[in-house]
């Protein structure tokens, strides 16, 4: 399966990716899992090594790469057992600088993609509010054209990087009485006056800081508004299919992680003269799992093909991040459950494996709001057009 979409190339890239996971990352993950911060060295060492810039335009730094790129650097971010080291990365490179790249202007993606790529800056995407985690167009946070500014007030929470960013990529209201169609998107740096950030503390992702965030009377230049006034919100929902398509991929790494590791410890233990991979129940549940694993990683990569092809996979993509997550979260308990009492030590990589994973079915639209998602397209038949769509036929 894996030769339909992956070439020599992009397995060679895969090799050097996992080589400089091991020497550069995998030793201090630890540490930045007790501390909560992620040094900013690796940071540089990932935009010297052009990890930032797959998705990007070589003319700020990138490589302008396949999507599978993208597939390969998610999937190996997963293996190493930090998800919050992998989602400090990847909100960096896919939520933060996708906005930067498809909303920024030639200054902005000058000033601020081309540092991101480098790995000289670092961002976050500041959407989901305290009052309503999964309803976008009922954002509260607001920004007020006052000559040649905008002044925003409000707040946001559960923002990845959301406090040692050094911008913060935000949705405001600059029309409030229009609802979801008066959403708006701009670029605001760290040090301007009226920000502060509180880290949160959290059961899983405990390598990334995670914050809430207030504006307080922000001052912000009317240059940083991204794309046009009040089409925040279709610029929101354009890259809601890729998130929750990396979150999918995310998660079928990580089950096949957990499976892998299993496998090893159950080929070593050994209970009642021989090891524990020959007991029936045993390998009957792992095979069950495989196959589980294997249909949606399967899924997933026919998904990302079209994706990257250009094709609108909201559904898709939803219906990814529904089922993928759900299956990492029972295989990961189920192989927890091979380890005995070890799978709930600490010096073993299940129980951290076990926190972070239980993100998957919350973070970037909860299940629940999924299934409706899905509900509505396939028995209303509501359908969604990109906004690229949606402004051509204006």
């Amino acid at each position: 399966m894996t030769d339909m979409y992956f070439t020599e190339e992009h397995n060679l890239f895969r090799e050097s990716l996992k080589d400089f996971l091991q020497k550069e990352v995998v030793p201090h993950i630890d540490k930045w899992e007790e501390t909560g911060q992620i040094e900013r060295f690796i940071w540089k060492k990932f935009g010297d090594m052009g990890f930032f810039g797959i998705a990007y335009p070589e003319e700020y730094g990138g490589m302008n790469l396949d999507f599978f790129y993208t597939v390969i650097l998610l999937e190996e971010l997963q293996k190493i057992n930090s998800g919050g080291f992998a989602a400090a990365i990847w909100a960096h490179a896919y939520l933060a600088m996708t906005h930067l790249n498809a909303e920024g202007d030639t200054r902005i993606k000058s000033e601020y993609l081309a540092p991101s790529i480098a790995g000289d800056k670092i961002g976050c995407l500041c959407i989901t509010e305290p009052f309503g985690g999964s309803d976008v167009a009922g954002m509260r946070t607001t920004a007020v054209k006052e000559g040649d500014h905008y002044i925003i007030n409000g707040s946001k929470t559960f923002i990845t990087n959301g406090v040692y960013s050094d911008y913060l990529v935000v949705a405001a209201k600059t029309a409030p009485e229009l609802g979801g169609k008066g959403m708006s998107i701009f670029l605001l740096d760290r040090d301007m006056p009226g920000i502060n950030a509180t880290k949160l503390d959290k059961l899983g992702w405990r390598a990334s800081d995670t914050g809430e965030i207030s504006f307080d009377n922000v001052k912000v230049p009317a240059e940083n508004l991204m794309g046009e006034e009040n089409a925040g919100f279709g610029y929101i929902m354009q890259h809601f299919a890729s998130e929750r398509l990396i979150m999918g991929i995310n998660a079928h790494a990580r089950a096949e992680y957990a499976i892998e590791y299993a496998l090893g410890y159950m080929k070593e233990r050994t209970a009642f003269g021989v090891t524990i991979d020959k007991f029936q129940a045993l390998r009957h549940k792992l095979a069950e799992r495989t196959a589980e694993v294997e249909m949606s990683k399967a899924f997933n990569y026919t998904v990302a093909h079209r994706l990257g092809n250009g094709e609108y996979v909201v559904k898709e993509a939803t219906m990814s991040k529904l089922t993928a997550t759900k299956i990492a979260d029972e295989v990961i308990y189920d192989c927890l459950q091979m380890l005995g009492g070890y799978g709930y030590m600490e010096e073993y990589p299940l129980a951290r494996m076990l926190r972070d994973s239980r993100l998957g079915p919350i973070g970037g639209g909860t299940s629940e709001i999924l299934r409706e998602i899905i509900a509505k397209m396939v028995i209303d038949k509501k359908t969604y057009k990109p906004k690229t769509e949606e402004i051509s036929k204006k």
